[in-house]
């Protein structure tokens, strides 16, 4: 297969775990901490969770450079921003303001944060495995 079907596939992986995350994160810290917390906090766990997993993945995506590691991050990014809108909007019924404004920083909304580092994910797993 190629680095784009690899890299979309390793994408789904992520994609449902981030949902499984984002459902223990609504049961078991929201009730503990409160939504706006659990919601931060939750940024860190699922940076975690990415890196890891695009760790494990790296080699099976078949980086060849840093180039492909971008684009396949752009990928990442763009799949996961409209499935956290169309998940959002029409599955949980929130808000299309509501939505975009878990990504305003200066609010203390940290999930571009989140968004920012799967979209470097790979390119940073390169450099770290020093890939190139």
């Amino acid at each position: 297969m190629g680095i784009y079907v690899n890299g979309f596939l390793v994408w789904c992986l992520i994609a449902l775990v981030e949902v499984g995350h984002g459902v223990l994160r609504a049961r078991f810290l929201t009730p503990r901490v409160g939504d706006f917390r659990s919601r931060q906090l939750a940024v860190l766990t699922g940076s975690l969770l990415i890196g890891l997993i695009t760790f494990f993945a790296f080699t099976w995506i078949g980086f060849k450079n840093p180039n492909q590691a971008f684009q396949i991050g752009l990928m990442w990014f763009f799949l996961m921003f409209c499935f956290e809108m169309i998940l959002g909007h029409f599955v949980f019924r929130f808000s299309w303001k509501w939505l975009f404004s878990d990504f305003n920083i200066f609010k203390g909304r940290l999930l571009i944060i989140g968004m920012v580092f799967l979209a470097l994910a790979p390119w940073l797993c390169g450099k770290i495995l020093h890939a190139w």
